[in-house]
């Protein structure tokens, strides 16, 4: 329904207004293209379909079925106090901790670093990790990435397929963890 008049709206305002004509002047050498009013309709149209489409988020119906459909376990949880229904979801916690070969030199060492904060980019660029980072100290527990897939398999071989994993500098531990689905950090 809100898609329905969200479309006749743009298209009221398309053909409610007057036609002002601009005149600009190509430079010299440019060809200029006539574009007729059915081009510019149309091109209007596929862009309110766009906005429209962004505009209408999904319903949780429909999140659920995606999710299910790709594998992953889900529940509803019922906050007690509000009586809310939260989406909880199943995501894999990978905790990198100092692996047994750790004797590389400072050299060998920064381009581990370089080639593990490109895994961890392409990670979060294919949206296989929601979020990554080291911690505060200097321990054995060296950082965590939060893996949004599926299953323990995938994220056990996409956390071993780091470069730092693959060297021996870093190991990993990988726990499942269960958190509200598009609940943000604050």
């Amino acid at each position: 329904m809100k898609k329905s008049a969200l479309v006749l709206l743009l298209i009221s305002f398309f053909f409610g207004c007057k036609q002002e004509s601009k005149t600009m002047l190509p430079d010299k050498g440019e060809t200029v293209k006539a574009v007729s009013n059915e081009e510019v309709k149309d091109s209007m149209v596929a862009q309110s379909k766009n906005v429209i489409e962004k505009a209408v988020p999904k319903t949780i119906k429909q999140i659920k079925e995606e999710l299910n459909a790709k594998g992953y376990k889900i529940f509803d949880y019922v906050d007690e106090e509000t009586k809310d229904t939260v989406l909880m979801q199943q995501y894999f916690m990978a905790f990198l901790k100092k692996g047994p070969i750790r004797g590389q030199n400072e050299e060998e060492a920064a381009e581990l670093q370089k080639l593990h904060m490109a895994h961890l980019k392409k990670m979060y660029a294919l949206g296989y990790a929601d979020i990554s980072g080291p911690f505060g100290d200097d321990g054995n527990m060296r950082g965590i990435t939060i893996y949004n897939v599926p299953t323990l398999k995938m994220a056990d071989s996409l956390a071993n397929s780091d470069p730092m994993v693959i060297a021996g500098r870093l190991e990993i531990e990988i726990h499942p963890w269960w958190a509200g689905k598009g609940f943000p950090l604050r």
